[in-house]
């Protein structure tokens, strides 16, 4: 999924290191990143892993000036997902991941389980399951029609998930797939 990846088919802002390629157009493509004939694990040039990979493009001042100092993105340049995946209440991959940071800390964007195949936010206004099927959900009524939803509100394996609502890969973390201005990202899939 291009909206859970790092940005390609552009031309970067600044001169990028030899070994890291572009294209004939000077555009960022997969290939920038990994070797598509290689054998070494994601098959990503050069020696770099983890952040020090991010950095020999990036600045350090790239990262800083996110809120959680690009730790969502630094980890992975994309995030899997597969149905052996699936844990906790049948959650999505992608989900898992936000976990791993987000459960159990205090504040209005931590999730907190509540069983039953739900996870909702804590700590704020915003009470909202996760894990749970869009489909099963929709016949009790007051929700759009599944093929009716944006394009930008992704379903993992049928199931609400983290990032029906929010960017999976953003430079502003948390960052809502679409604004939620008069509540337009309710609407995208509850009816009115």
């Amino acid at each position: 999924m291009r909206t859970v990846s790092h940005a390609s088919g552009f031309r970067p802002g600044r001169p990028l290191p030899p070994e890291y390629p572009l294209d004939w157009k000077g555009d960022m493509t997969c290939s920038t990143c990994h070797l598509p004939h290689g054998n070494q694990a994601g098959l990503l040039r050069g020696t770099k892993r983890g952040k020090d990979f991010c950095l020999a493009c990036h600045t350090p001042e790239f990262f800083s000036a996110m809120k959680d100092a690009g730790a969502s993105i630094v980890e992975s340049g994309h995030l899997q997902s597969s149905d052996a995946d699936r844990g906790l209440d049948g959650l999505d991959s992608y989900s898992l991941n936000c976990m791993r940071c987000h459960i159990g800390k205090s504040g209005k964007a931590a999730p907190v389980s509540v069983g039953m195949n739900l996870l909702r936010h804590d700590g704020g206004r915003i009470n909202h399951p996760i894990g749970s099927s869009y489909r099963e959900a929709a016949k009790f009524g007051g929700y759009r029609p599944v093929q009716r939803l944006s394009k930008k509100i992704l379903l993992p394996g049928g199931r609400l998930s983290c990032l029906s609502c929010h960017l999976g890969y953003s430079m502003r973390h948390g960052q809502l797939v679409v604004s939620n201005n008069r509540s337009a990202l309710c609407f995208e899939c509850h009816e009115k």
